[in-house]
């Protein structure tokens, strides 16, 4: 099986990728374009999307049975060792 190779960004070095991304925020700044949250915004907005993603019944089903699947999994392979 090939793999593509990486190119642009996602080819660049983590070193490179983070000096490129601090130029990009530095100047959001200095533009007055970005935002940083307060801890009191953090919360709401964290709670916002634990309540949308609560409403969907079946995907809370499904990460829930995932959850007990792993668990189960964890405790079988604890007794065989």
């Amino acid at each position: 099986m090939t793999t593509k190779a990486k190119r642009g960004f996602g080819g660049m070095d983590p070193a490179t990728q983070k000096a490129i991304a601090s130029l990009g925020g530095k100047a959001a700044h200095e533009q007055g374009k970005a935002h940083e949250f307060t801890a009191e915004e953090a919360r709401e907005a964290g709670a916002k999307g634990g309540r949308v993603v609560a409403k969907d019944r079946d995907h809370m089903v499904a990460i829930g049975r995932k959850g007990g699947q792993a668990r189960g999994r964890n405790r079988k392979a604890q007794h065989h060792d």
